[in-house]
């Protein structure tokens, strides 16, 4: 578990340090500043966030109304930056979850891991259009595993993923459709994916030992889109509080039937300066890693720091 911890706060340290290259911004308060700026809808702005949830209960041992002592603890780190210079824009968005949870006698499980990276360039040829190319990045952190438990006690458990077992790239290129500042539409045909499983022993325990998608004893499988749509959400709804979701639908030429769909969202409301409280939830299907809809959510109260 420490293992995994110390990846993850690595590869958030070397993000950190590297972040002020990629994000070099604007203070627009600033009239020295703003008079540099050669084109009056020139913006540049960022925002990190990260924070800490933890869950906890306990009941006595003649406590009748039946339970388990359980400990949960999760970590996130958001960074957001976008740049608008004339009709040139550049964005970047990084999201990352860990989660972990203990009951008592169990050994500690994961709850929730992502890593995302999205980076983007946009070429305006209308007020809401815009051309667009961009890379996207989408794995974990530690490894996973299906438990199967008899007594309860006891962990069976098969890995089922790991960090790059599997990992998602895409390339693509295509029209965006920005109604709003906080709300826009990419088409992408033609948009290129490579589903990477670097663990060639993983097949073993996937569903149907289908590996992901990538065929057995290798390592990558690309594939072309007849089409590929996101869509992608972040605005206050209320004071305090926040939705962001992201949607993905990828139909590949050769199954167009067979379409990907994949949505993330969050909704978050800050109790105070600190203090707040995430809804989280995912939903998946995609036929390479089950042939039923896949569902997670999370309820967690925590600490939240941004700027």
């Amino acid at each position: 578990m420490s293992g995994t911890f110390s990846r993850y706060f690595s590869i958030i340290l070397v993000f950190l340090i590297t972040l002020p290259g990629l994000a070099q911004t604007v203070d627009l308060s600033n009239p020295l500043n703003a008079g540099k700026l050669k084109v009056p809808g020139d913006t540049a702005w960022k925002k990190i966030e990260f924070g800490a949830n933890l869950n906890q209960g306990s009941f006595s041992s003649n406590w009748t109304g039946g339970g388990v002592n359980s400990i949960a603890l999760g970590l996130f780190f958001n960074a957001l930056n976008e740049k608008i210079k004339g009709k040139n824009a550049w964005r970047n968005d990084f999201q990352s979850q860990y989660g972990i949870v203990r009951n008592k006698g169990q050994q500690s499980r994961k709850n929730v891991d992502r890593i995302f990276f999205d980076t983007k360039y946009n070429r305006s040829i209308g007020s809401k259009w815009s051309l667009f190319a961009n890379v996207n990045f989408l794995s974990q952190f530690g490894d996973g595993y299906n438990y199967s438990a008899a007594p309860d006690s006891t962990d069976a458990k098969k890995k089922v993923s790991g960090i790059f077992s599997p990992a998602y790239v895409t390339e693509a290129i295509g029209i965006e459709f920005r109604p709003a500042s906080y709300f826009f539409i990419d088409f992408a045909p033609g948009a290129l994916r490579q589903t990477i499983v670097l663990d060639k022993n993983l097949y073993v325990n996937t569903p149907d030992q289908n590996n992901y998608g990538v065929p057995i004893g290798k390592s990558f499988r690309t594939e072309a889109a007849l089409i590929q749509i996101v869509a992608n959400f972040d605005k206050d709804i209320a004071k305090d509080v926040n939705l962001k979701f992201r949607y993905l639908m990828f139909s590949s030429f050769k199954r167009p039937g067979n379409i990907d769909n994949r949505l993330d969202a969050m909704l978050t409301a800050k109790i105070n300066k600190y203090v707040n409280v995430n809804l989280g939830a995912i939903m998946v299907y995609d036929d390479d890693q089950s042939n039923k809809v896949q569902f997670a959510q999370a309820l967690s109260i925590g600490f939240l720091y941004s700027f």
